[in-house]
């Protein structure tokens, strides 16, 4: 096989292995005093992660709720970081993390 082929064949072994996963996004930390909650979420290498927001933040609200807001707000985007590498150095399962701020 040339490489225009193999590439174009991995390209495909790639693209049929990426499965669409729901994800829901869990309280991992936050701040009564900040007003701040954070929810994460994790996906795999070959996952193609689909995340509820909405879900996300029903559940930041009833948080701040429970501390005292009225509800909350998703702010600054969200930030990932690597919880595992494979031997090759490729990250294989990554945590998405999303900050919501309480509002009065």
């Amino acid at each position: 096989m040339n490489k225009i082929s193999t590439l174009f064949m991995y390209a495909l072994i790639f693209s049929l292995s990426a499965c669409s996963t729901v994800k829901t996004l869990q309280a991992t930390g936050g701040s009564k005093s900040d007003g701040v909650v954070e929810l994460s979420y994790e996906y795999g290498m070959f996952e193609n992660p689909q995340v509820d927001f909405n879900q996300g933040l029903e559940q930041a609200s009833y948080r701040c709720q429970a501390w005292g807001y009225s509800t909350a707000e998703a702010f600054g985007g969200s930030t990932s970081q690597c919880q595992r590498r494979n031997g090759y150095g490729n990250c294989v399962q990554e945590l998405v993390t999303v900050k919501y701020q309480c509002l009065d």
